[in-house]
């Protein structure tokens, strides 16, 4: 690897791909960590909860 070579968007190209990877590697922690569980299982339903009206201005 020619690291004298590399330009500003090799080096922020480089960067931004290991700060996903940690970012990454911190969220899989968080959620499969078992001291967790009961908050995310408590949450699990909340994409499919039709129950609250969401008012968007749109009249009907």
């Amino acid at each position: 690897m020619d690291v004298e070579s590399m330009t500003t968007n090799d080096w922020l190209g480089v960067f931004f791909a290991v700060f996903v990877f940690v970012a990454m590697i911190y969220v899989y922690f968080m959620v499969f960590r078992p001291a967790n569980k009961d908050k995310f299982e408590s949450q699990r339903r909340m994409a499919l909860d039709d129950d609250d009206h969401i008012n968007s201005g749109d009249k009907k």
